[in-house]
């Protein structure tokens, strides 16, 4: 292979894989030439790789599957090759709004079900928050947890998408209300004092898929040794991004202007044996298998939300979508990651 391996990616913990793949050696040790672009959004990551000025970046699983499906514009060719992280996601309200919400004698959905209905009445309007894309795994477990507190997240919330590295601004200048975004960015808002983490998402779906390896398809046509080589060095890479013993120096490394310049304290946090609410997870082994069921479950979530046609096939989607394939040769078997219990939508 001639060219090198172009990978997209955005300024979150759940980038540690690639960083620490190039800084340790493994994309080399793979025989890989990798250039990392450090893109501002995820419609930027979705768009280069959709137009193949991407080959590969790290991405949102239910953003790879609507891009496929044509949601976001003509169908896209991407697939996902393995997953990279679990969890690692904060529910944040303003520090007014946790006080209300976050009692230590009653249930805290029951609280955040009156808060919701009080700020409408109050303030003419329902509360806003920001998720990182409309078609993101924060947007889906938010609205699967306001469900199941009782709420409706079409009418009881307002959702805005603002880039992961501006919600804590956001919050800070009281443009919205609370957010769902990746770590480090929920400890950042606590860190300034403007917010608090009131879950992690990890409580609302214990260790759910996060973000994964998306390919451009035709680049995996045409380089299928190197995916696999590119799985592998993935592969090598959370295993060392799970080792408490190496959080210190991985958080150095994404804190620093060469890396993705992202806060330390905050970073640190969020990596194993953290002091964040939500920890970001790189279990090795069958945490990273790309399996079709909980590519199945965002898209129910999608569907409920009336995202998708409902004639859609879902199951086909599922399976030319994800590509266990490329990781059936390390011998990773299926995740036993366990879906969250379904939770009915509140009637109208």
């Amino acid at each position: 292979m001639s060219q090198p391996i172009r990978i997209g990616l955005l300024r979150l913990v759940d980038s540690a894989p690639v960083l620490v793949a190039e800084q340790r050696g493994l994309f080399a040790k793979h025989g890989l030439d990798v250039r990392i672009s450090v893109e501002p959004s995820w419609s930027n990551l979705a768009d280069k790789l959709t137009y193949g000025m991407l080959d590969a970046a790290v991405m949102l699983p239910p953003l790879v599957l609507a891009a496929a499906m044509g949601l976001r514009g003509p169908a896209a060719k991407m697939v996902v090759a393995m997953g990279l992280s679990q969890g690692g996601n904060g529910i944040v309200l303003s520090n007014k709004a946790a006080d209300r919400v976050a009692s230590p004698d009653r249930p805290t959905g029951r609280m955040m079900l009156e808060w919701l209905r009080s700020h409408r009445c109050t303030n003419g309007r329902p509360p806003r928050f920001g998720v990182v894309h409309h078609f993101s795994t924060h947007n889906l477990l938010l609205r699967y947890w306001l469900a199941a507190a009782g709420a409706d997240p079409e009418r009881h919330i307002e959702t805005v998408v603002i880039p992961p590295e501006q919600v804590a601004g956001a919050l800070a200048e009281g443009r919205i209300e609370g957010f769902c975004a990746g770590a480090p960015w929920g400890d950042v808002a606590q860190d300034r004092g403007v917010g608090r983490i009131l879950i992690g998402s990890s409580a609302v779906w214990p260790a759910h898929p996060e973000k994964c390896l998306a390919l451009s398809e035709p680049w995996l046509d045409a380089n299928p040794d190197a995916a696999r080589q590119l799985v592998r060095a993935m592969l090598d890479a959370r295993v060392l991004c799970n080792a408490i013993e190496e959080a210190p120096a991985i958080a150095d490394l994404l804190s620093q202007d060469g890396g993705l310049a992202l806060p330390e304290g905050p970073t640190r946090a969020a990596l194993a044996g953290g002091r964040s609410v939500e920890t970001a997870m790189f279990q090795p082994g069958a945490a990273a298998y790309p399996s079709a069921s909980h590519a199945l479950w965002f898209l129910r979530q999608m569907r409920r939300w009336g995202w998708l046609d409902s004639r859609a096939d879902l199951d086909a989607v599922a399976r030319r979508v994800y590509r266990p394939d490329l990781m059936d040769a390390e011998g990773v078997l299926p995740s036993p990651i366990v879906a969250p219990p379904p939770c009915i939508r509140p009637e109208e």
